[in-house]
């Protein structure tokens, strides 16, 4: 993991480094997994925080994309006050194939049964 010194640079696990267990344990939560469907679904390359309008407070935000971060699924970085983040697809995909399609897939087709159910 890359060591920072200075406060405003965050650590992020080396390519080499992420781990199969941490991608699939930040993408098991549905509040994660969502900010990875938008963000993967975004035209940009980069989104700040305040982007996604999610059903949590800021800590809990915060405690979500550090998550996201810790395990190598996202890259961030200041931008004046803002926090970025970027989807490391590439990284992604290199170490792990396709699954990153497959679960977003997977997804999409859960969030499509639950709209077409009333009351869910």
């Amino acid at each position: 993991m890359t060591t920072a010194t200075n406060p405003r640079v965050l650590e992020h696990p080396a390519r080499e480094e992420i781990r199969i267990e941490a991608v699939l344990h930040a993408l098991s939560d549905p509040v994660r997994l969502r900010i990875v469907r938008d963000m993967a679904r975004g035209t940009a390359d980069a989104f700040a925080c305040s982007y996604f309008q999610l059903p949590v407070t800021k800590s809990t935000s915060t405690h979500h994309f550090r998550v996201l971060r810790e395990s190598g699924v996202v890259r961030q970085l200041y931008r004046g006050t803002a926090k970025l983040n970027m989807l490391r697809r590439d990284d992604l995909d290199a170490l792990f194939p396709g699954l990153l399609d497959t679960v977003l897939a997977a997804a999409e087709s859960q969030a499509g049964r639950q709209a077409e159910t009333p009351g869910a």
